[in-house]
């Protein structure tokens, strides 16, 4: 019995040593950084904001598959080829700069003067509701699968918190779990802060303002992808 105990609180021991206590460490360094306005909070809020919270809903969605790739990509070393090959590198932050300044330089030149919010018609509630996820989703996921930043981010960050003698890919597996959560979490919470306001971003002087302010961050977003250096200098 008592080498039954001894062995119960060893494993007990074992795994906060090993799983527990790096998870917590990790945990709360990721909330953190989650928190921290970026790329994915401005396009959840620009898109709840402007196409309702069917779309929003749908773009914290696309966001997450996005991590949810990058991390299966750095649990099997793929990003490791995303750091270590310069060409790779290049290639993927010229699309993804591209992309977000088409989308910046879009809402600057064509700002629009009412929104497809909840807020309208019961036709048009019922429309949005029908279709405003799928394109949410796509543009969640592209702008997070076309920023190389978020993998290298992934290859950087989650070993950090790795405990040796660890099987890393069941380990990062885990994280990437946990930042999926913790997103869902906040991004979610902006969009439901959002959606009540939808009545005063209907206003066509704020619609105007939101697409243009919104379009300027893109570009700005882009031209630091394209000006950020591989890994490998």
């Amino acid at each position: 019995m008592r080498s039954i105990v001894a062995g119960f609180f060893s494993g007990v021991c074992f795994f906060m040593h090993q799983w527990l206590l790096p998870l917590l460490a990790f945990t709360t360094a990721a909330a953190i950084f989650t928190i921290t306005p970026g790329l994915d909070s401005v396009m959840v809020l620009r898109t709840a904001a402007s196409d309702g919270r069917r779309a929003g809903i749908g773009a914290i969605f696309g966001i997450a598959v996005g991590l949810s790739l990058w991390g299966l990509a750095a649990a099997f070393g793929l990003t490791a080829l995303l750091a270590a090959s310069s060409t790779a590198f290049f290639v993927v932050k010229c699309v993804g700069a591209v992309y977000l300044v088409w989308m910046g330089v879009s809402q600057l030149l064509r700002p629009r003067m009412a929104l497809t919010t909840e807020a309208g018609p019961e036709q048009a509630r019922r429309v949005e509701h029908r279709n405003a996820f799928w394109p949410g989703f796509r543009r969640g996921m592209l702008t997070d699968l076309l920023n190389p930043k978020a993998g290298i981010f992934v290859i950087t960050f989650f070993p950090q918190f790795i405990p040796p003698a660890t099987d890393v890919v069941a380990f990062t597996l885990v994280q990437v779990v946990i930042q999926v959560v913790l997103t869902f979490i906040w991004l979610g919470l902006l969009v439901a802060l959002t959606v009540p306001l939808a009545q005063f971003f209907n206003r066509p002087v704020v619609v105007r303002r939101l697409d243009r302010l919104t379009g300027l961050v893109f570009i700005g977003f882009g031209a630091k992808i394209f000006l950020t250096d591989s890994p490998s200098h």
